[in-house]
């Protein structure tokens, strides 16, 4: 350590500032924060839980002095790794922050706008905006796994959304290392809260303002430009994607290089009328064809289009149903608690060699076999009929454009829709929720006889038409199954692959990745480069702004581990 201060002597302050319960050394309690949800793992000399904004910044300043590394964490739901140390070629003992217990939600403008605070969840934020009769940002995906407002923005997440897009604002409150090592405070919430640092946040955390304190400006706290952005069908860019440099402001898309407080959102009326169509097709040129005449004439866009290959389907419904069970029975909000307990339980069994890894998802897909199919029928009655299925939702005055054009589409067109009731409509949604996490069962269950698991999160163009992807003969011999599904009006896929065992994984990655260059697509998408993928010069340029002495997540991005951006060690 280049510090004044030794290593005991900082853990000591650590253990002063949030107590000796939240301040973990032992490295199976670090466990859970050290190992990504997905991808990446790394050791940390300590992870501390604060319980205020105040904790957190006296942890910062603690850090700071004694010059070690920082990682920024909330849910820790990334599948990038990009909220965790990755290896252990760092120059700095690692220090991770996890704001988790930091949760509080606060209502501005009639609720038309909410302050969410470090470790604060949009699940949270569906359950305080609901008897206001809005809804936040982002309702579907990883909100049912508890994942934080804050780490939504710091990584310009989601975009299911049509009428939305991903996350973002320019109305934040954050800590930076400046390039002399000074810790400042930055106040950019639009909110009068006091001079010093002490006080800012101890009034913010005590919602200690009034109405005339909160500012309104010019600066956006949602990206309130996508729906146009989205609606240009014959641009040749992507419409959204992490390095672009039009999204990158502060605390937005800084992937954990801030030590980001609380950020400042805009919410969303409920609507008044809604209704989910299921498609399905086995041409894909149909839903090509669907999905630029919607986007180009309707006058209400969709709220969703969530697209799902057959292969996904099933996969979904195999190795997905006890998260669907789960979620359907009791709750969203007890995923975190699911997630929590399968951590525990595969912690213990690592102690005991004659267990297999990953003990917990082996015993839960046991369970789930003991359930009947949980899937309505005239969904399992597509799945035999088609291959592609998009699940279209519509509000208000979108409903009745849609039933209009479904019904006339497919007097000429292969394929077919019905209309889901609520029930359905649910169950849809759902099951495209718990594809992600089924496809990781997948590749746990059949383990012994696959390959390496590989997924790619990417952006097509917007006006790109080949948008189902045909690999080459040689790549696809190589790959034992693929599993793709997307957010199809905004061309954002999420492709997964489980590859033959003895394929080199990382050659055949970039061969993949070499061909969406050449087309002109972007990667990633939404899942933020993490320690996955390269950032490009506008993201990497962004992030050496924003933290100079590259103390916050070094090598993110595959960018320098070690500090002030030095390229070798000394």
């Amino acid at each position: 350590m280049t510090a004044q201060i030794s290593k005991p002597e900082l853990i000591n302050e650590l253990k002063a500032i949030a107590g000796d319960a939240y301040t973990l050394t032992d490295s199976a309690k670090m466990q859970a924060y050290c190992k990504g949800f997905r991808f990446g793992s790394g050791e940390a000399m300590a992870v501390i839980r604060p319980a205020s904004l105040l904790e957190i910044w006296q942890a910062l300043e603690a850090c700071t002095a004694a010059g070690v590394a920082i990682i920024m964490q909330a849910a820790n739901t990334g599948l990038t790794g990009g909220s965790t140390p990755d290896g252990n070629d760092y120059d700095r003992p690692i220090v991770i922050i996890n704001t988790m217990r930091i949760s509080q939600i606060q209502l501005i403008d009639n609720a038309k706008q909410i302050i969410g605070l470090a470790g604060s969840t949009l699940f949270g934020l569906e359950e305080t905006l609901a008897p206001y009769g809005r809804e936040p940002h982002s309702v579907i995906g990883s909100s049912c796994i508890g994942a934080s407002i804050v780490g939504g923005v710091c990584n310009n997440s989601g975009g299911a959304l049509v009428q939305r897009g991903p996350a973002y604002t320019e109305l934040s409150i954050f800590a930076q290392v400046t390039e002399d090592g000074q810790l400042e405070l930055v106040n950019n919430l639009g909110i009068e809260l006091g001079s010093t640092a002490e006080e800012i946040l101890t009034n913010l955390d005590q919602q200690k303002y009034t109405d005339a304190d909160v500012k309104y400006s010019e600066k956006r706290a949602s990206d309130n430009e996508y729906h146009e952005r989205v609606r240009e069908i014959d641009a040749d860019t992507p419409s959204r994607f992490n390095n672009d440099g039009r999204r990158l402001h502060e605390a937005s898309g800084c992937a954990g290089k801030l030590a980001v407080f609380a950020v400042r959102l805009d919410t969303y009326p409920i609507a008044k009328k809604q209704q989910v169509f299921y498609v399905g097709t086995n041409d894909a040129n149909v839903l090509a064809t669907m999905r630029r005449d919607i986007l180009s004439s309707f006058k209400t866009l969709p709220v969703s289009g969530e697209y799902l290959h057959r292969d996904c389907y099933q996969v979904s419904k195999d190795y997905g149903k006890d998260s669907f069970i789960v979620i359907d029975k009791l709750g969203a909000k007890y995923m975190p608690k699911m997630f929590a307990l399968k951590r525990t339980v595969d912690r213990i069994a690592g102690n005991f060699k004659f267990l297999p890894s990953k003990i917990s998802d082996r015993m839960m897909q046991y369970m789930s076999y003991l359930w009947p199919n949980h899937l309505p029928k005239k969904m399992e009655a597509y799945c035999e009929r088609f291959e592609h299925h998009w699940i279209l939702e519509m509000n208000n005055g979108g409903v009745d454009e849609a039933r209009a054009y479904l019904t006339e589409f497919f007097k000429t067109h292969e394929g077919d829709y019905f209309e889901c009731t609520p029930e359905e409509a649910d169950k849809a949604i759902l099951h495209r929720f718990v594809a992600g996490g089924a496809i990781g069962r997948y590749h746990i269950m059949n383990s012994d006889r696959v390959g390496a698991m590989m997924t790619i999160d990417v952006a097509l163009r917007r006006n790109e038409q080949q948008w189902f992807e045909e690999l080459p003969a040689e790549i696809d011999a190589q790959i034992d199954k693929k599993f793709y599904y997307g957010h199809l009006f905004c061309h954002v896929m999420h492709q997964n692959y489980v590859l033959k065992k003895g394929v080199d994984a990382k050659k055949l990655k970039q061969q993949i990745l070499d061909s969406f260059d050449a087309r002109g697509a972007e990667y990633p998408a939404e899942h933020n480069v993490g320690h996955e993928y390269a950032a490009k010069a506008a993201l990497k340029g962004f992030y050496k702004k924003v933290d100079p002495t590259n103390t916050f997540n070094p090598g993110i991005g595959k960018t320098s581990k070690l500090k002030n951006w030095a390229e070798k060690h000394r």
